[in-house]
């Protein structure tokens, strides 16, 4: 049998979301061959390329098997598996105009029949007639055949490849492509057959270029994806970034295995070894131990940002040693000129660290403070002096908030807002920015300040991502949330405030830091006056604000906040949302104790689970429903106007549950509360039961709505339990 025909096959070719059917199917492979794409760049491409390949595929009634993307600094490559070599074919039915209207009293076709036939490609005597609801109207049905997939691949693969974007694209030849970078070759095959489209000036074939250094200048002829493979591995490239990462990974458990160190793991920084190479090889090298007098976060940073490598640390001791592992993109029998070149250009940056370093601390941080009037915060906000002012008044306040008889941690918090952005004018932080904070409680330290004050600025901004570390000193938590809430509170006043995707300041990435510190650090407080006191600063500085009420000021940045403890709910806890919003949704009027706040969700969640409690929701809604619709208020519930005992039953239950229920939750036992509220469920039943509460005596019905009232009030003393989703309810 031909090559040609082994690489066509019968297969079961399944679509996604559809049935399988035995079809004829083949390989498709596209390569895109660029100049060396930016590392970042690369698995966002990859995704997209897999999702768009597969929505097309599916949009142009092609079936496949599966869809997969490799991809190197040199190429982003598709590979479609059992990929059927026909388009489905499809029955199209277009609705005309009714028989009375398409035809005249003699049977003939009138204009409105003949136009919409043309307009459906079909003749008049092969419109269909049938019955609707609507009457009998005129039907074109028509049987569209599928084309060859290589029809549809010439005309899908330019757009796919077009539709390709990135965070900065640019244009090299006449044609107007945007791209990363050039392109500079394109591979297309499909069934082991060459496909000649055309993308940015370039014609594919069925040749791909190898490692820069270690492949040929004569390429390599590509049949299907397993010589595509095996051809470039032989040229010094593995295609598949996952292959690469365990290579990687491989190489430095072997390196840490030989020099007893251990790797600092960093995820980031993986990533971009695996996307910078196509043939990974890493190495060992050293610098000066003169240069461990240096903090190791400046290190780090230096050998991460200027370099890429990663440092190495003791096993025993965690510190950092003058070790690192630098992962090049070459492989040669000696490595010694690799490694020597990757400690002379280390060696440079760590030189100019050491510089910054000493050349900060000849200068204390209070002498920098006054600096920070020339420092823009925002065109909108003032400067960083203001901010920090700000931030200064409200850690006082909240130090003040949490302990209320401890002075020491209220000076040390203002001591350390004092201080906390003078790093910001620092040598260190001009050439590291990700060091703020850090080298702030280094060089305050370093002033001899206290211990408390240096941890706070060195904590400030933890987490510096969503699940990143929390400061682990309570001054630090402090100083989080002060300048957290402040830049929220600032923003916020001024009108910049997140929408949709777009969120330039990170706010909502500070407030869930703020659910974070506040949850974890299990904070009793209330975030409400936080919020208040955060507002008021902003607005006492006198920047120019929305004209919003303070109200509604108040209620949107609480909102913000609440959006944040949504998620955490939902994501840590795993809270069905109408129990999250049955708590949050009352607690606006309420002091803002999220702590509190998330217990009362976990026991509502936990409750949920109980046999009666889908009736007992279904009994209080009805009760709900009946004093919303009336706006009932609150009229003090008459004795003596009860005609049934099954009134007297649930206004003395709802009043011996309701002293329960108060214990309870004064003690913060809310599963003991929530219980007493299940215990009413029989009071509730019979009441219904037995009495129609809209009675034709207004008084009767008034002191039942009034009893209604007094059983909503219990109930919503809670949560707002008309939130809570029930069958039957």
């Amino acid at each position: 049998m031909p090559k040609a025909q082994k690489r066509r096959r019968s297969v079961l070719a399944t679509k996604k979301g559809g049935r399988p059917s035995s079809v004829t199917a083949a390989e498709l492979l596209l390569e895109i061959g660029v100049e060396e794409l930016p590392y970042q760049f690369i698995a966002p491409a990859l995704s997209s390329l897999k999702d768009s390949a597969e929505q097309l595929l599916k949009d142009q009634r092609l079936t496949f098997q599966s869809v997969r993307t490799l991809g190197t600094p040199r190429r982003l490559t598709l590979v479609v598996e059992g990929l059927a070599t026909q388009q489905t074919s499809m029955v199209k039915e277009a609705m005309g105009p009714s028989k009375a209207v398409a035809f005249d009293q003699a049977g003939l076709p009138t204009r409105a029949a003949t136009g919409f036939a043309a307009g459906q490609g079909v003749t008049v005597h092969e419109l269909q007639i049938r019955q609707t609801p609507k009457g009998e109207y005129l039907f074109a049905v028509k049987q569209e055949l599928g084309q060859p997939a290589s029809v549809v691949l010439k005309e899908l693969l330019p757009p796919l490849i077009a539709k390709l974007s990135f965070p900065k694209a640019m244009k090299w030849n006449h044609t107007g492509a945007r791209f990363a970078r050039p392109i500079r070759w394109l591979v297309a095959l499909y069934g082991g057959a060459t496909l000649p489209i055309e993308a940015a000036g370039i014609t594919a074939g069925n040749r791909t270029e190898g490692h820069r250094v270690l492949g040929s200048a004569r390429g390599i002829t590509v049949r299907d994806y397993g010589s595509y493979v095996k051809g470039l591995e032989r040229h010094g490239v593995i295609a598949d970034p996952q292959r690469r990462r365990r290579v990687i990974e491989d190489q430095i458990a072997l390196i840490c295995k030989k020099t007893n160190f251990s790797l600092n793991v960093d995820v980031d920084l993986l990533d971009q070894a695996v996307y910078t190479t196509e043939c990974p090889n890493a190495i060992v090298g050293s610098f000066k131990d003169a240069y461990l007098e240096v903090p190791q976060e400046i290190l780090i940073t230096s050998m991460k940002e200027h370099q890429g490598f990663f440092s190495l640390m003791h096993k025993d001791i965690g510190r950092l040693v003058a070790h690192f592992i630098a992962v090049a993109n070459n492989q040669v029998k000696d490595m010694t000129l690799i490694r020597e070149g990757n400690e002379r250009v280390l060696a440079a940056r760590l030189a100019d660290a050491k510089f910054f370093f000493d050349e900060d601390r000849k200068v204390k941080l209070q002498d920098r403070v006054k600096k920070l009037a020339g420092v823009t915060f925002h065109q909108k906000l003032g400067t960083m002096a203001q901010k920090q002012q700000r931030v200064r008044k409200l850690a006082g306040f909240i130090a003040s908030s949490l302990r209320p008889h401890d002075g020491e941690l209220k000076r040390a918090c203002e001591r350390a807002a004092d201080l906390c952005k003078a790093d910001l004018l620092t040598g260190v932080v001009g050439e590291f920015p990700e060091l703020q904070g850090l080298m702030g409680g280094e060089y305050a330290k370093h002033d001899g300040e206290p211990d408390a004050v240096s941890q706070a600025i060195r904590e400030q901004y933890l987490p510096r991502s969503i699940e990143g570390e929390l400061p682990r000193t309570l001054a630090g938590q402090v100083l989080s949330l002060a300048d957290r809430m402040d830049s929220i509170a600032a923003f916020f006043h001024v009108g910049v405030i997140p929408t949709g995707s777009e969120d330039p300041f990170a706010l909502r990435r500070n407030a869930t830091a703020i659910v974070r510190i506040v949850l974890e650090g299990n904070l009793r407080t209330n975030l409400g006056r936080y919020i208040s006191n955060a507002r008021n600063f902003v607005s006492d500085d006198g920047f120019k604000g929305m004209p919003d009420s303070e109200q509604q000021g108040l209620r949107r940045m609480t909102e913000f906040v609440f959006e944040r403890v949504r998620h955490y709910g939902r994501v840590i806890y795993a809270l069905r949302d109408d129990v999250i919003e049955a708590v949050l949704k009352p607690a606006h009027d309420q002091a803002l104790d999220l702590v509190d706040l998330v217990l009362r969700m976990k026991a509502l969640e936990s409750v949920t689970t109980k046999p009666e409690f889908d009736p007992l929701i279904v009994g209080f809604k009805r009760a709900h429903r009946l004093v919303e619709k009336e706006q009932w208020d609150r009229k003090p519930v008459d004795l003596t106007r009860f005609e049934h005992p099954t009134e007297s039953a649930l206004y003395q239950a709802t009043t011996e549950e309701q002293e329960k229920m108060k214990s309870a939750m004064t003690r913060g036992d809310y599963g003991q509360a929530l219980d007493a509220l299940v215990r009413l469920k029989p009071a509730i039943d019979a009441f219904f039961t037995a009495v129609m509460v809209n009675a034709e005596d207004p008084i009767v019905r008034s002191n039942r709505l009034s009893l209604l009232k007094h059983v909503d009030d219990l109930f919503m003393s809670f949560a707002d339990f008309s939130q809570i989703v029930v069958q039957g309810g």
